[in-house]
């Protein structure tokens, strides 16, 4: 009963905004002088927090540096490479952002000087910051699998930046002859949306048994667990018996590395050639972040949970996927809220006052089938220098019965519709 109360429509769908329902935004008095505050990257934390930012405070001088002028959104994605979903419904503009008053420049960020606090953007220009919010998002560590390179991700898509790759994944499915092999590699922790590989093998099988159902769909995973496992094998058992493998670790599914020309993923123990090879690599900070001394060995961004400033580097924040905080996931839900808790944060040391310690909220929805769905809930808390979790994690019934599915796959297409008006507008 207590997984069914808190998987309400209120709390989780609610809970997009949760960041300013647990605590209202506060009122920072206004400072004699304009601050300005920059914003890099236009993703679900990024864009959340200059939204945010501008509300607290509107004569705060905001600047988001995006260089893309269409966000296309993650989640939701694997539904565009089953063929549930068009490209068009992950689209969104930042006019809404404009129209609220934040100035967002379509440039790269190629330089941060911590010690002047500017930004160098790619056509040559400049702009000073008296705070600045890193939210680059994720790149790939191409470098960390042998034969796996930009090149190689035309040949074998990774799809987890939503876009082109998501296009080429379904295309390749599209063309690929009833009767064959779809490989997933999924890697080793930290990733951005851990559960995501699951819920694409998933899609990717919906769309096999509608379309190709003598295909096959082979996991080969370098981790022995993964989030919401009981719940996605007993899907899978439910809906698509001997369709998907997986190969855990353990069992020698850690990719080590590829060959393009084949379709070849090597593993520890056995050598797979697929049709279709959806390779996942590792990954990382995105690149601004350590271009601005922010990233330390790990790869991640460490961070005060309280006001998000940069362990490494004064008077910069990081939110979203880029930062390591402890075990908050790496997922849009999470980056929204870490948005618009640093804007909070970032408005209270502008005005000369010290942050207040928030609770944070991150709902994930998967989605395995039409009407067939479940969902991973979490309230999370500075302790210790890291978020840590409160009163532990709250996922679906295993047993639930399939009205209960169909609640949450309808739930799911809320939450997407939420976060992204919260988001974009």
């Amino acid at each position: 009963m207590n997984a069914l109360r808190l998987m309400t429509r209120r709390n989780v769908v609610g809970g997009i905004a949760a960041s300013a329902a647990l605590s209202a935004f506060p009122s920072p008095s206004r400072a004699q002088s304009v601050a300005r505050v920059v914003v890099i990257g236009g993703g679900f934390g990024g864009a959340s927090c200059a939204r945010a930012l501008r509300r607290i405070d509107p004569k705060l001088q905001v600047t988001l540096i995006e260089p893309v002028r269409t966000f296309v959104a993650c989640p939701f994605s694997n539904e565009v490479i089953a063929g549930m979903r068009q490209i068009e419904a992950q689209q969104f503009s930042y006019d809404r952002i404009i129209a609220e008053g934040v100035t967002v420049i379509a440039q790269a960020a190629v330089k941060v000087d911590p010690k002047a606090r500017t930004v160098a953007l790619a056509d040559g220009t400049s702009l000073g910051y008296d705070r600045l919010v890193l939210s680059p998002g994720i790149d790939l560590k191409f470098d960390a699998l042998p034969g796996y390179d930009e090149a190689a991700a035309t040949k074998m898509p990774h799809a987890w930046k939503a876009g082109e790759q998501t296009m080429l994944l379904r295309k390749q499915l599209e063309a690929m002859d009833d009767g064959g092999l779809v490989a997933i590699a999924v890697p080793a922790g930290p990733s951005r949306c851990p559960p995501a590989p699951y819920e694409r093998a998933s899609l990717i099988a919906h769309y096999l048994k509608t379309k190709k159902p003598r295909s096959k769909i082979l996991i080969l995973d370098a981790k022995d667990a993964f989030p919401q496992q009981r719940l996605f094998e007993n899907a899978w058992n439910e809906l698509y018996p001997g369709m998907i493998e997986r190969v855990s670790l353990s069992q020698g599914g850690r990719v080590t590395s590829v060959d393009p020309a084949t379709n070849t993923i090597v593993t520890d123990f056995g050598n797979y050639t697929a049709q279709v090879a959806n390779v996942i690599p590792p990954q990382k900070a995105g690149r601004i972040a350590e271009i601005a001394g922010a990233v330390d060995n790990t790869g991640w961004c460490p961070i005060d949970p309280v006001s998000f400033a940069s362990k490494l580097v004064p008077d910069i924040h990081v939110v979203g996927d880029a930062c390591f905080g402890g075990v908050i996931p790496k997922s849009a839900s999470a980056a929204n809220a870490q948005g618009k808790a640093c804007a909070e944060a970032v408005a209270s040391l502008i005005a000369g006052k010290p942050p207040a310690s928030r609770r944070l909220l991150g709902a994930c929805y998967n989605t395995v089938a039409p009407g067939y769905a479940f969902s991973q809930v979490g309230v999370y808390q500075p302790r210790d220098g890291l978020f840590a979790e409160v009163e532990g994690v709250v996922t679906s019934p295993v047993d639930a019965p399939s009205e209960l599915r169909a609640r949450e796959a309808d739930k799911a297409q809320d939450w997407y519709k939420t976060i992204t008006v919260d988001t974009f507008g």
